[in-house]
């Protein structure tokens, strides 16, 4: 059995800087694997122990992603084998460009009778590569992955919504998207580290693997929200009524 997990690689959020005109300068920010896909890692190397199974990463990500440092994060996690696209057009691909590119990836993979997505990518948090990617592959696809286990070649997988936990059987191949809750991220020590290192990565860029990246949604610009002027409101709970001012006010701001 093969399962192969998707994954982002993107600028560390803490590192982005705001110009004076909202936008966003990325170029000195350090790259990372993004945060959703570090749970979808983990509970697909969880999956993959306890099945005895192969475990492969496929990214489409940026063209800094190809980066010995990156690369050994995603490695030293579980997969055994990493198959990456690393392209800057790719940066802010839409959903159906970034499933499209996974797919082609998954072919180079080799067959897999699992694909494991993350919730959302920590940059566009779209959420819909999965959907994207299935319907490419022409594969059954449950989204909000909360708990997941194969019994008899059959994937039985748990939703945890707001009201009951639904569970449900997928016959396989199939692709999942997983919830950041499903599983905590393991710490690689310096021994996955070092073996990271000797695993095979496979990295190209979309023209030299012959992927068409053309997008069908034009992104226009992205920029940080317009901040809102602070209302300078001071209240003293030792006068009458300040504490029912306050929580009213806080109540207004969240509706």
């Amino acid at each position: 059995m093969k399962i192969a997990v998707c994954v982002k690689v993107v600028p560390d959020d803490q590192d982005i800087t705001v110009a004076s005109d909202r936008t966003l300068d990325s170029s000195k920010a350090h790259q990372v694997v993004s945060e959703y896909d570090l749970n979808a890692i983990e509970a697909a190397a969880q999956l993959a122990a306890a099945n005895d199974a192969q475990l492969v990463a496929i990214s489409a990500s940026n063209a800094r992603a190809d980066d010995l440092k990156v690369k050994k994060s995603i490695l030293s996690r579980g997969p055994e084998e990493l198959f990456m696209i690393a392209d800057d057009a790719l940066a802010l691909a839409d959903a159906r460009t970034t499933a499209r590119v996974l797919a082609s990836l998954l072919e180079q993979a080799g067959d897999c009778d699992l694909v494991v997505c993350g919730d959302g990518s920590a940059d566009l948090y779209a959420g819909q590569v999965d959907v994207q990617l299935a319907a490419l592959l022409d594969r059954p696809v449950v989204n909000a992955v909360t708990a997941m286990k194969i019994e008899d070649g059959t994937l039985v997988v748990e939703r945890t919504l707001d009201d009951l936990v639904e569970e449900i059987e997928l016959p396989l191949p199939a692709v999942v998207a997983v919830s950041p809750d499903i599983a905590l991220p393991r710490i690689a020590g310096m021994r996955e580290i070092l073996a990271a290192g000797k695993k095979p990565a496979t990295v190209s860029d979309a023209s030299s693997a012959g992927i068409d990246v053309t997008p069908l949604v034009e992104t226009l610009s992205v920029r940080a929200p317009e901040l809102a002027d602070r209302k300078r409101q001071v209240f003293d709970m030792k006068t009458d009524g300040d504490f029912d001012s306050f929580a009213a006010a806080v109540a207004a701001a969240l509706r």
